[in-house]
């Protein structure tokens, strides 16, 4: 492999340490970080950090603020609208596309999952649940996603994922928030079950509007 191959490679590695900081919360909202210390978090040296940068900021999850570093993108009500907005509307037509197309493999198994962090909350409202519920909570998500068979938009939605994991860290699951969010995603899987695009989408409609009132936004 050339310099230039090289390079490219190390950039791309770079970014994805990126993206893992931003998901994992080593990075969170509104934080101010400076090369340096993206240096250090992220294990690549400055030109592939810098270059990262660059992408993460032409996807909105990052602004360079002068004289400050770097600074990550704020879980401000502007922007937890608009992520769960894009996220509904990419939802809703993934819903109507798998429905369409009869694509529906692996529904039971999402089931399944939900129902039971949604009994194990309310079984154990002081338990370690918060994690293994934001991988569950995703799950439907990234099912939904997997259903558009569009590239560009499933582009949109990896990157719109990382806004909304930025967003998910800086408030903790709560395990109230975590039964109602698992009701609203099954209603959304009884509406794929029973191949009725107008309810699924409905569905997905109210489960937006619920986490927006979760967050307090209007």
């Amino acid at each position: 492999m050339n310099e230039a191959g090289k390079s490219e490679l190390l950039n791309d590695k770079a970014y994805r340490a990126l993206v893992a900081a931003f998901r994992g919360g080593a990075l969170r909202h509104g934080q101010f970080v400076s090369m340096g210390q993206l240096v250090d978090v992220l294990g690549f040296p400055i030109s592939p950090v810098r270059e990262a940068v660059k992408q993460a900021g032409a996807q909105g999850f990052v602004a360079t603020v002068p004289k400050r570093g770097v600074q990550v993108m704020e879980a401000s009500p502007h922007n937890i609208r608009e992520s769960l907005d894009v996220r509904m509307a990419l939802d809703q037509e993934g819903a109507r596309r798998r429905i369409s197309a009869g694509k529906l493999d692996g529904v039971e198994v999402l089931r399944k999952r939900h129902e039971e962090m949604r009994d194990a909350a309310r079984a154990d409202p002081t338990g370690d649940l918060p994690p293994k519920a934001i991988k569950v909570d995703l799950s439907l998500h990234d099912y939904l996603a997997e259903g558009l068979g569009n590239s560009l938009l499933s582009a949109a939605y990896d990157a719109n994922r990382v806004r909304i994991a930025i967003i998910q860290n800086a408030r903790p699951f709560l395990h109230d928030r975590i039964v109602s969010a698992m009701d609203e995603h099954l209603a959304v899987i009884d509406a794929l079950q029973a191949r009725d695009a107008g309810t699924a989408t409905a569905a997905l409609k109210r489960h937006c509007e619920q986490t927006l009132r979760w967050w307090g936004v209007p």
